[in-house]
């Protein structure tokens, strides 16, 4: 039987009084495309912060590839290969495209600022393997042709791809997506569908915060319900579809005639 990448075990977090999460307890296996759905509110992101450092837990573990990674650094997570987009677009619009996936590349590189800045050998040749790493992720996003734009030029969906595009510079074998549709049109969400496929067809697993249905239902292969922090159902599609706590939670009575 496949071992689980990433085991999340009784997490809770709390701000103050207030429970963001509760008891939540869920595994991700290799090569899935597993979403998180839930009403805003419902802990998703504060789960993903969590997940990749941003946050401490209030008790619970964590384990990627059965190691525990909770309340590690966020660069130290990324390094073993653990990596993210997020809700609000984060670029650095003054750069171009290709530097913004360039700058993924960094828990990657080996060769230190003090030897970059001295030319020392080693730098030359790691320069060139970032070039080309991130040249091959926007080739895979179809951004190739705007490499040299600036990131803020570009429109909300190539955005999105772009920042994709900076999350898989870092090599990773799971990768966070929050929200990569939000904002988008049918036809960009659609590409970004297709993208996501490809992402797990490169031996990625990914793990997604969507509240695009129609996209969620049609690409995922397990889905987990959060509502208040707590997990409320947990399945295939097909059957979080036709949950009535689901429903009653979060999808509404027109998925009754979907």
């Amino acid at each position: 039987m496949k071992q689980p990448i990433l085991e999340i075990s009784n997490l809770m977090k709390a701000f103050g009084g207030l429970m963001a999460l509760m008891d939540v307890s869920f595994i991700v296996f290799p090569g899935q495309i597993k979403a998180l759905i839930g009403p805003n509110g419902a802990g998703k992101t504060t789960l993903f912060n969590i997940i990749t450092g941003t946050l401490p837990p209030t008790s619970g573990a964590i384990r990627f590839k059965g190691k525990a990674i909770s309340g590690k650094k966020p660069h130290l997570i990324a390094k073993r290969g653990i990596s993210r987009t997020f809700q609000t677009v984060e670029l650095f619009g003054n750069m171009s495209v290709l530097e913004n996936v360039k700058i993924g590349r960094h828990p990657r590189t080996q060769i230190g600022l003090l030897r970059s800045g001295l030319r020392l050998p080693g730098v030359k040749g790691e320069e060139r393997e970032i070039l080309e790493a991130a040249r091959e992720r926007l080739d895979l996003l179809g951004l190739a042709h705007r490499a040299n734009d600036p990131a803020s030029s570009l429109p909300l969906g190539e955005q999105k791809l772009l920042e994709v595009a900076r999350a898989l510079a870092t090599d990773p074998e799971l990768i966070l997506l929050d929200e990569p549709a939000a904002g988008l049109n049918e036809t960009e969400t659609f590409r970004m569908a297709g993208i996501i496929k490809k992402i797990r067809e490169s031996g990625i697993t990914v793990l997604l915060v969507e509240h695009h249905m129609e996209l969620i239902m049609g690409i995922s292969d397990e889905v987990t319900v959060l509502n208040y922090g707590k997990i409320i159902s947990e399945g295939p599609p097909d059957r979080i579809m036709n949950d009535r706590r689901v429903i009653d939670a979060y999808l509404g009575e027109e998925i009754d005639d979907a």
